[in-house]
């Protein structure tokens, strides 16, 4: 393991402090199982968690919600819930506690390669922190989408009637 992965994985939760400020709608945090790749896009940056990746996505979901400025949309992987137990020992298990743990936040799932494709399309103009964990259990990766914690939909929608509304005097 080289120097530069190793104080990853001490520093991982230091780091995602220090982002957090300076992210804000577009950017995307994702807390990855094992088999994730590594991504060479410049504007995403992979480091290592060695800590269970539950603990990871409380931590994660905790360091959030501390920031005004950002909320955060929650996708999970729609084959999680057909993975069997037989597979994937420790799946049921890891399905009920992710079910509690994102209990009360805007999840949504989608197919995996939906998530990637929002992903990858973001990762061409928007900064990407993935956090790797050792999960070892397929379909786990939790992705954070960061959207504007002060601004909704909604008011997005009004502003732009107004504006057109405007234009039509």
């Amino acid at each position: 393991m080289t120097d530069q992965a190793s104080s990853s994985e001490q520093n991982w939760e230091q780091r995602l402090r220090s982002l957090l400020p300076l992210y804000g709608h577009r950017n995307w945090i994702v807390i990855a199982d094992a088999a994730y790749p590594a991504q060479s896009k410049p504007g995403i940056e992979t480091i290592l968690a060695n800590e269970d990746q539950l603990a990871v996505v409380k931590k994660t979901l905790s360091a959030i919600t501390a920031y005004a400025h950002i909320l955060a949309n929650v996708y999970v992987d729609r084959e999680l819930d057909y993975v069997a137990e037989n597979d994937a020992a420790g799946v049921s298990i890891y399905r009920h506690n992710l079910n509690s743990l994102l209990d009360g936040s805007n999840r949504k799932t989608l197919e995996h390669e939906q998530i990637i494709a929002r992903l990858d399309h973001s990762a061409e103009v928007f900064r990407i922190l993935i956090i790797k964990t050792q999960m070892t259990i397929p379909y786990t990766t939790v992705f954070f989408e960061l959207d504007c914690g002060y601004w909704n939909a909604a008011a997005e929608d009004r502003l732009h009637q107004a504006m057109k509304a405007s234009e039509s005097k």
